[in-house]
């Protein structure tokens, strides 16, 4: 009887230092050394050209210097190291993060800038005061602030449910259908108007009906629903092409009307995604200065009614109290800023809110 050879044990892996585990791959303290010694080197370059120079430090030239450094040196010790597909992934890597902070810096520049200039205008009479009877110091913008609410929701209460029920149409009874090619197409051209000309189609509308020179809060509310309506309506209805036809066919199946699976079953399913559209187009609009202007106007004093007199928003007020300067001049910058800080808040609270309501009608929370 002959027996098989004994085989040969298999090299252990955490005997033989050539097949260990982490062969082949860098630290994870490496790449942040490189990152530091970049850092390093592009500001004793800087700081050599700017001593020749006698110029003060290039900030924006040594963040240039040292993320070009860092993309190459990481780039060069992992192919060295790990290989040319580890290297390439880490180089695209380093481009996506680099691509990122250069998004980042104008957004945290302009939040740092408002904040830092607007606190100074910030007082209790800025937010209990309106501007009536006020020259130079004083005065608040409470008229500003009721006029951006009471603008914006309205424009809401036009635009959300026109622009929910258009999606809905597109997507659960207009499908392939030659009205709505031509809805989706002037959908598509109205994301793209100017928002003077939203402004001057609210004015001309107005000023058919009640005469040139009619300037009322509800026509600002009308030119903001103009572009509030494209917003809601593609984002609505990219979030009600994500509804899996199953549950659809499932619901079908047991009986349930159309109208009643789209209230039951896919409005709530795609509600987070909705509501996210919905603040996006709150937040575009909530800013805009140009239309208001032609409709809604200016106004020093308090108005609680749409449809009635000038109102006052808070973009309007920035824009008036920088290009209307009196004397102090620093009182009225000071107002603008901080209502450029105030409107900043007010979108911030909003999304806030908007997540809020999302994750309370998501349906993973058993809705």
């Amino acid at each position: 009887m002959t027996t098989a050879p004994p085989s040969s044990p298999a090299p252990s892996t955490a005997t033989d230092p050539t097949r260990r585990l982490t062969s082949g791959h860098l630290s994870g303290w490496v790449p942040w050394a490189i990152l530091v010694a970049s850092a390093i080197f592009g500001a004793l370059l800087m700081g050599v050209f700017a001593l020749a120079d006698g110029t003060g430090f290039n900030i924006a030239g040594w963040a240039i210097v040292s993320a070009l450094l860092y993309l190459v040196l990481i780039t060069s010790v992992s192919t060295l190291v790990e290989g040319r597909r580890r290297a390439v992934d880490r180089l695209v890597t380093g481009v996506v993060t680099v691509a990122f902070a250069i998004a980042m810096i104008p957004l945290v520049s302009v939040a740092w800038t408002v904040v830092v200039n607007g606190i100074a205008g910030i007082s209790a009479d800025f937010f209990s005061m309106s501007m009536r009877n006020v020259v130079g110091e004083g005065g608040g913008a409470l008229h500003a602030i009721v006029g951006t609410l009471l603008i914006t929701l309205a424009a809401a209460v036009i635009s959300i449910p026109i622009g929910i029920f258009t999606a809905i149409y597109l997507i659960e009874y207009g499908e392939g259908r030659r009205v709505a090619r031509g809805i989706t197409f002037l959908v598509d051209v109205m994301t793209g108007i100017p928002s003077i000309v939203a402004g001057l189609f609210a004015y001309a509308v107005f000023a058919l009906i009640f005469g040139p020179g009619i300037r009322l809060g509800i026509m600002g509310s009308v030119s903001l629903a103009v572009l509030m309506i494209p917003v809601v309506v593609r984002s609505s209805e990219e979030m009600l092409r994500l509804v899996p036809n199953e549950l659809r066919e499932a619901s079908y199946a047991l009986g349930v009307p159309k109208w009643r699976t789209i209230v039951k079953v896919v409005l709530p399913t795609s509600m987070a995604g909705i509501t996210t559209g919905v603040m996006l187009s709150i937040s575009r609009v909530i800013g805009e200065t140009a239309p208001l202007l032609l409709t809604a106007g200016v106004t020093t004093s308090m108005n609680y009614n749409l449809f009635e007199g000038r109102m006052m928003t808070l973009p309007v007020f920035a824009y008036s109290q920088y290009m209307n300067q009196g004397i102090p001049a620093q009182a009225y910058i000071d107002r603008a800023w901080a209502a450029a800080l105030t409107l900043i808040v007010i979108v911030m609270v909003l999304n806030l809110i908007a997540r809020g309501v999302a994750r309370i009608f998501s349906p993973k929370l058993g809705r």
